[in-house]
């Protein structure tokens, strides 16, 4: 279990690939919306996305690739695709156990690249969504990871000094935002990694 310092007084986390482990869900969305155009997605590649908002990936893809996929159809496509698996959701549960330990100790935030319809639906498809006093999305700011925007919105609304706040996070754009926003990174998937090794041993 991670240890919070006195001095931080706000706790932000992602929400894919942080608290849910979602990713191979989304992964499984991607991949069937994606292949309705004949466009492949390795997973390598997804996974370095990892906290860009669904609509800026596909936008991101036509530029690189020469793709011409219709952006907000097919953004919302995937997202109809994820939004049936959320019920699959498993927790990460050494992020899980510290939402619990500091619900009501600390100010915390979710600060996601998801929509707030699809954030909202998976915390509470894990029993969270009351443990967090805001939910920040890419609904919510113009610029999504790797820019600090989210994050500083996140503190913001939680009233904790971004210099005074830890951020979970499972990708580097998510990581590289955090750093940008003053905030101290905490890289989890070496906690999710040593979890499933764990459970692969049992």
């Amino acid at each position: 279990m991670i240890s919070i310092p006195p001095d931080v007084q706000g706790l932000i986390f992602d929400c894919d690939g942080t608290i849910a482990d979602t990713m191979p869900l989304h992964y499984q969305a991607w991949a069937k919306a994606l292949g309705e155009h004949g466009v492949e997605f390795p997973e390598a590649l997804f996974y370095q996305f990892a906290g860009v908002p669904t609509d800026k990936i596909i936008q991101a893809l036509n530029d690189r690739h020469g793709h011409n996929m219709p952006v907000q159809e097919t953004a919302e496509y995937k997202d109809s695709l994820f939004e049936q698996l959320i019920p699959q959701t498993l927790p990460i549960d050494p992020v899980v156990q510290l939402v619990r330990q500091y619900h009501g100790k600390l100010p915390m935030a979710v600060a996601s690249g998801g929509t707030m319809q699809l954030v909202s639906k998976t915390l509470k498809s894990l029993g969270l969504f009351d443990c967090f006093q805001a939910i920040v999305t890419a609904d919510d700011v113009k610029r999504g990871k790797p820019a600090p925007d989210i994050f500083l919105e996140a503190a913001r609304r939680i009233g904790a000094p971004p210099a005074h706040c830890y951020v979970f996070e499972d990708g580097e754009p998510g990581l590289e935002a955090a750093r940008a926003a003053g905030m101290t990174p905490i890289d989890i998937r070496p906690m999710h990694r040593e979890l499933q090794e764990r459970q692969a041993r049992l």
